[in-house]
């Protein structure tokens, strides 16, 4: 089992930059893929990021391709979601999340697949 801490969220204007930070509990943090969601008023929560267990292999939604980056430090059983030139509509419920897959190099984009989530962390951007 793993717990995972949210934080780096706040209010920035559109065109900055927020990096957020996930800190999980646990010695087995590097047998995890993490992921980072989002969910916005009425809608559902989405996929935005993902990385694999060994940090190799990323993932990226289209709306955040060139714009976001995802790190982790598996020393520091952290995963780090740098965000840069931010918009209005990334204005959201960020969500860190973590999965146990087989693979080192295993990409998880499914929300289901999913085993354990942060509380999340609001990111807001104005125009």
């Amino acid at each position: 089992q793993v717990q995972l801490v949210e934080s780096g969220g706040g209010l920035v204007q559109a065109g900055g930059s927020l990096r957020l930070s996930c800190a999980a509990a646990g010695r087995t943090f590097s047998s995890y893929a993490m992921g980072w969601f989002r969910q916005a008023p009425g809608k559902e929560r989405e996929f935005v990021v993902g990385i694999s267990r060994s940090g190799i292999s990323t993932g990226y939604a289209d709306s955040v391709k060139g714009r976001f980056t995802i790190s982790r430090d598996n020393a520091k059983n952290t995963v780090y979601l740098q965000m840069n030139s931010l918009k209005p509509e990334d204005t959201a419920v960020y969500y860190c999340a973590a999965d146990k897959p087989a693979l080192m190099s295993t990409v998880v984009t499914t929300r289901s697949e999913y085993d354990y989530w942060g509380q999340g962390t609001q990111v807001t951007v104005s125009s």
